[in-house]
């Protein structure tokens, strides 16, 4: 599927954070649990990762879910238009995630829209954020397995998950379902 002028090429961003904090493809690999070849398959656009491995990675790299996504110019208020909203999607997870935030910056939130395909999860197996999270479901339904149990949840329904839980979302159904998801950055 072609890059639209509003979807993060993965990879790139991906190099970028790791050389920024001058990690080598091996000590990002390692510390996050991965292959170098996987990590060097994902920086150059070859294989789209699943949302766990991204929040594994985002983890090692210090950095929000959100910061996968380029970071916008300094400002106390940041407006992000319905038709500005950057996307990187991830066909393992069959999901797309849209930053509705600035990606860094002194923002103490991180938000995103995550719409997952019927079928769509965010891992095989449950996974943690880096910072405390807040969901709100805004269409469809899905699953949330935390390891005390799973849940199902509609539209309208929301959660608090404490920073550094377990956990995994699945969509069930046969629609698309889309959750509001802010992460509170760690140090904030």
């Amino acid at each position: 599927m072609p890059l639209t002028t509003s979807q993060i090429h993965m990879g790139a961003h991906l190099r970028q954070l790791r050389t920024g904090r001058g990690l080598s493809v091996r000590t990002l690999a390692a510390k996050a649990g991965f292959s170098p070849s996987f990590i060097s398959q994902v920086e150059h656009d070859q294989v789209s990762p699943s949302i766990a491995s991204l929040e594994r990675l985002a983890a090692v790299l210090g950095v929000t879910l959100a910061g996968f996504f380029t970071e916008p110019a300094p400002s106390p208020a940041v407006v992000v238009r319905t038709t500005a909203r950057q996307e990187l999607t991830s066909a393992w997870s069959r999901a797309t995630l849209e930053a509705l935030g600035p990606a860094g910056g002194t923002q103490p939130l991180s938000p995103l829209m995550i719409t997952l395909a019927p079928g769509g999860r965010s891992g095989t197996r449950l996974h943690a954020a880096l910072g405390a999270q807040f969901a709100f479901v805004c269409d469809g339904a899905v699953t949330l397995t935390l390891p005390e149990g799973t849940y199902t949840l509609s539209p309208g329904d929301a959660v608090s998950i404490a920073a550094a839980t377990p956990h995994q979302w699945q969509n069930p159904g046969v629609e698309p379902a889309r959750v509001l998801l802010v992460t509170a950055r760690t140090g904030s």
